[in-house]
């Protein structure tokens, strides 16, 4: 059975902190370019607190990186396989049930990639806490469970079987608003997590 990670690694706040520091930015500052607190992003960067998803891609928008640079890089003769119960979860934000969002790596991050394909796994109360958009394309497939995609203000309740693709320019956000985890593959491109 595969193991869900409930926060952040330690690791990827202290990347942040590097790229903040490279960026001659005070811990102020960049707070105050996303949005938050200087207490909330110190605990993000000593892992304490587990960032929602909307704060992690200003954090990375801000830092000129993209989220695949916080976690685990990987080789490029990685394995063309990658078997259930083995691939990377990286859990964001918070729900009543631990991490509110976790993404499950299919395949893992690699620099030579042109697409990036995740399973959205969205706990009961999970959300990418607020509306963001970056570069590139988004096309995803509902695979168990519903939620609620917001694209520009207009909201879809969207369930087992429905897909949907727009623009990643165009503001989005999305939650889980039943009882039941969400599950939603997810490919976009170019790689933004």
């Amino acid at each position: 059975m595969q193991q869900m990670r409930n926060s952040v690694p330690q690791d990827v706040g202290r990347k942040l902190r590097h790229m903040r520091n490279l960026h001659n930015l005070s811990l102020k500052q960049l707070a105050a370019t996303v949005g938050c607190s200087e207490s909330m992003l110190s605990k993000v960067e000593t892992g304490r607190v587990n960032p929602t998803l909307t704060m992690l891609r200003k954090l990375v928008d801000a830092l000129g990186i993209n989220i695949a640079f916080l976690f685990e890089p990987q080789d490029e003769d990685a394995a063309i396989v990658h078997r259930a119960g083995e691939r990377q979860v990286i859990g964001v934000g918070q729900s009543r049930r631990g991490a509110g969002i976790m993404l499950e790596r299919l395949p893992p991050a690699a620099p030579q990639n042109v697409l990036e394909a995740n399973i959205h796994i969205v706990n009961p109360g999970g959300s990418t806490d607020g509306a963001f958009s970056h570069v590139g394309e988004e096309i995803g497939f509902v695979l168990e469970g519903t939620f609620t995609l917001t694209v520009e203000g207009v909201t879809h309740v969207l369930a087992p079987g429905d897909s949907f693709a727009f623009r990643s320019e165009r503001p989005h956000e999305y939650r889980n608003d039943g009882d039941k985890v969400a599950r939603v593959l997810w490919v976009n491109t170019p790689p933004t997590f």
